[in-house]
């Protein structure tokens, strides 16, 4: 593996340290094209949820990756299942509210690609749970991919505090409430293994239980190819020990 996709690979660690709070509280503060956003990719329901399992996949040029997770919301434990730094398998199951008894690969390495991953996985849900985020709609706009226009809903996340201040998401949402594009900026210069522009579709729409979720997404990121998806993804609902997979 070249050195430049080692360093593709690392921008794919970015990530925002904030809490994952399946809350609606903060969702009556953001525009109406928001707060529906977060609806259809199932705010009200995420509550039933109380295991996910997903596996993150990334292909970028010259490597790729693939990383399996399972995350019960409702007890914040993690299970990993990859690769170490070195390339060697990993698996590992902790709870991510007792961070400070883990190992240091599990501080510095396994949670960070965590929450890069779910963030991927749920930003829809991010963009009412988050309330530190700044969110506008700014109506309709120009694709920046595809034909047409969209919606553009803005969340930009504050200058200081957590891992990646600064941080801008452009969501363009379509009359369904679907994110069919995003614009991603990296905010603090200082961070290098954060991207400074990625852009992407969000396609491949599958239900997995009462969520929405955007399985594939392709694009640049800091002007290379990329492509991202998730496979295997399934949850289990409360009430029920089957697993339901997304379809």
């Amino acid at each position: 593996m070249s050195n430049s996709s080692r360093r593709l690979i690392r921008l794919f660690a970015f990530t925002l340290f904030l809490p994952l709070l399946a809350t609606t509280s903060w969702a009556q503060e953001r525009p109406t094209a928001a707060v529906r956003l977060s609806k259809t990719y199932g705010l009200d329901s995420f509550g039933q949820i109380e295991k996910i399992r997903f596996t993150f996949n990334a292909e970028l040029p010259g490597a790729k990756l693939a990383r399996s997770w399972e995350f019960e919301p409702k007890t914040d434990q993690v299970s990993y299942e990859g690769k170490d730094k070195d390339g060697k398998p990993v698996k590992v199951t902790y709870n991510r509210s007792r961070l400070a008894s883990e190992s240091d690969a599990v501080k510095n390495e396994i949670e960070p690609a965590f929450t890069n991953d779910e963030y991927w996985l749920f930003f829809p849900l991010h963009v009412s749970w988050d309330g530190s985020a700044k969110v506008i709609d700014e109506g309709a706009q120009k694709l920046p991919l595809g034909e047409g226009s969209a919606e553009r809903i803005v969340v930009k996340y504050p200058s200081e505090g957590g891992y990646a201040p600064g941080d801008t998401w452009e969501l363009y949402v379509d009359a369904e409430h679907q994110v069919k594009e995003m614009v991603y900026h990296g905010g603090a210069p200082g961070l290098q293994k954060r991207p400074k522009l990625l852009v992407a579709t969000w396609a491949g729409y599958k239900k997995a239980g009462p969520l929405l979720i955007s399985t594939d997404h392709s694009g640049t990121l800091d002007g290379k190819p990329f492509r991202l998806f998730f496979s295997d993804v399934a949850v289990k609902v409360t009430g029920s020990d089957d697993w339901f997979d997304a379809q």
